[in-house]
């Protein structure tokens, strides 16, 4: 019998400044962070896949990368996201884009700690 894949089980964007990047996840998007987490990172209450922020995995080295997460598309699902748009630009979050039409709703992209480009679909 050979094993399989599911699917994705965490996800984690690794930072420099996990304070920072915590922060930026709560206060401008309003995750809550889970009860526990394990040192040198913060886990957030997400569904249905968990998520969080944390330092380097070893070997890695951020000042090296043109743009962290570069290749990866992180999607994330809103309730609003012509609200959230609102609430990102009057924050004074960089580089959000227009809200457009997508296959899974309305969608826009903006980059989040670090210079992670990240994209909110929904509502």
């Amino acid at each position: 019998m050979s094993a399989t894949v599911e699917g994705p089980d965490f996800i984690a964007l690794q930072v420099k400044d996990v304070p920072a990047a915590a922060t930026f996840f709560e206060e401008r998007l309003g995750l809550r962070r889970a009860p526990a987490s394990p040192p040198g990172a913060v886990v957030f209450t997400t569904s249905p896949i968990p998520f969080a922020v944390r330092e380097p995995l070893p070997d890695t080295d951020l000042d090296d990368a043109a743009r962290p997460g570069l290749g990866v598309a992180l999607w994330l699902r809103t309730t609003d996201a012509n609200a959230l748009r609102e609430q990102l630009v009057e924050s004074g979050t960089q580089d959000v884009s227009p809200l457009r039409d997508s296959p899974f709703g309305p969608m826009f992209s903006f980059t989040g700690p670090e210079g992670y480009r990240l994209t909110a679909h929904g509502g």
